[in-house]
């Protein structure tokens, strides 16, 4: 690992920090940061020895991870290293592709990725579409990327996550940064959204419409999660759904879906997708769940008084 930190800050133009990344992780797990800010010169005799400690010094996505389980685990599995791109903002969207046995390429939608996580790099959720400012330039990358593993006999559901960056100028640059040959934590929230909402995605204009002609959009996540909701069981969210009317409404279609119910009162977890007409209403929509079960569980933890 400190030889490819070594060479990649030999190839790099001046990272400031780099990612450690182990090729089996899940939502951003198995990552790591590595400070490389105010190293000696690259090549000379104190480079490796200072190397050595900031890798020693890593910060660890997962926070209870050891150094020597994690650098085991890089061992055995193997994992890749990476500059860490810097800009005025960073976003981090994905695009989802199918590969069909007559080997055409279907564009299934754009997310952005929702982060968290002590550096940022932890999944939590995602909103659909992706930002129209760079919607279209990722889907065109990654429809090359996909042009190119049908050629070589890539079957099904895939995904592309991108790092995009914007300059000073507002201009927004795209990275793409991993290739995911499976379905991924975007793929239930859009599939539930297209369920309920019979539409289509419109790979031209980067929006889902339904036969009617309305917009959808979506704010989901799997990592609604707090000590306070452990006071809930599975049957106390079905009756705040239905005294709040959480549920999806499928006259407006629009509402919220819940799943994840098992992990409630166990974990203090579970997910949602809203789901809504405009980027503003669905996340309103989000918001007003949340705010509404963190609500409820607070109120389940207070005693009622005696009544006289």
């Amino acid at each position: 690992m400190v030889d490819a930190l070594a060479r990649l800050r030999a190839a790099s133009t001046g990272a400031d920090e780099v990612l450690v990344k182990l090729n089996e992780g899940v939502s951003g797990g198995g990552n790591a940061l590595v400070d490389l800010r105010g190293l000696p010169p690259s090549g000379s005799a104190n480079e490796l020895p200072e190397l050595r400690k900031r890798a020693r010094a890593m910060r660890f996505e997962r926070p209870d991870m050891p150094f020597d389980a994690y650098v085991a685990k890089l061992a055995e599995r193997g994992g890749i290293v990476e500059e860490r791109m810097t800009g005025v903002e960073l976003r981090s969207p994905s695009v989802q592709l199918r590969v069909t046995p007559l080997g055409d390429i279907e564009l299934l939608s754009t997310h952005d990725q929702l982060l968290g996580g002590p550096s940022g790099q932890s999944y939590l959720g995602c909103r659909f579409p992706a930002d129209f400012a760079y919607a279209r330039a990722i889907s065109a990358d990654a429809s090359i990327i996909g042009i190119r593993l049908a050629r070589e006999g890539v079957l099904g559901r895939f995904a592309i996550d991108f790092v995009v960056v914007r300059d000073t100028a507002g201009t927004w640059t795209p990275y793409a940064i991993e290739l995911n040959l499976r379905k991924g934590g975007t793929t239930h929230p859009f599939l539930t959204m297209q369920f309920l909402a019979d539409g289509r995605y419109d790979a031209a204009t980067a929006l889902f419409v339904t036969p009617e002609g309305r917009e959808k959009h979506l704010v989901a996540t799997d990592h609604l999660e707090d000590p306070l909701l452990r006071g809930l069981r599975y049957d106390d969210l079905f009756d705040i759904v239905a005294r709040h009317g959480l549920h999806f409404d499928q006259a407006r279609q629009a509402g919220v879906v819940f799943h994840m119910i098992s992990c409630l009162s166990e974990h203090g977890r579970v997910g949602l997708t809203a789901v809504g007409d405009t980027p503003t209403q669905a996340e309103a929509t989000y918001r007003r769940a949340e705010r509404i079960l963190l609500e409820e569980a607070r109120s389940a933890l207070v005693e009622p008084g005696l009544v006289k």
